[in-house]
């Protein structure tokens, strides 16, 4: 299951690379080792907005009353949106893979090979995988992506008879896109 996840979130990151867009923190719950879907965060505000839409990715991983959780970032992009200092190497896909008994952080760090240039100025790069250097167990995560570790398995408290629909709704509707897969969709 892990190397499938990497494999996608790598492609995902390949396309959007060339599209001129890095791509949005994503979170992928498991329950039982079956994948509940994708959450990309929401469009955020540089600031604490950002953490907080970060953090909030949560939601459904609680839900859902997940085992294990993976979130993907970009090290820039998240430092750059939280006004962070940059940790690690930079440019670089993070993936960390958390259960409630701890984490586990893989860095694949690339560098950019410029593809095209829009007559707007937006570029298009293709990344080059550069060697990952060993997973690294429960090192510090930064701060946005370390909440919402700690938020997927803190049980969500809803007077609903569904909660977990209800906080897919809702966070649709607070702009996060979510794409279930068939055993959770509804």
């Amino acid at each position: 299951m892990w190397n499938g996840l990497v494999g996608v979130v790598k492609e995902a990151y390949t396309a959007s690379l060339g599209e001129g867009v890095v791509p949005r923190p994503v979170m992928m719950p498991l329950v039982r080792g079956e994948l509940v879907g994708l959450i990309w965060v929401r469009p955020l505000k540089v600031g604490q907005d950002a953490l907080a839409g970060i953090a909030e990715l949560a939601n459904i991983a609680a839900a859902a009353g997940a085992d294990e959780v993976v979130l993907a970032w970009e090290t820039h992009d998240v430092a750059t949106a939280c006004e962070l200092p940059i940790v690690g190497p930079a440019p670089c896909l993070n993936m960390v893979l958390a259960s409630r008994d701890g984490h586990v952080l893989h860095q694949f760090p690339y560098s950019e090979q410029l593809v095209s240039r829009s007559p707007e100025g937006w570029a298009s790069v293709a990344p080059d995988w550069r060697p990952a250097p060993a997973p690294q167990p429960g090192v510090e995560l930064v701060p946005p992506i370390q909440a919402a570790v700690n938020f997927s398995f803190t049980p969500i408290e809803l007077d609903h008879p569904d909660p977990f629909g209800v906080t897919v709704v809702l966070m649709e509707e607070d702009g996060y896109r979510v794409s279930l897969t068939e055993a959770f969709a509804r």
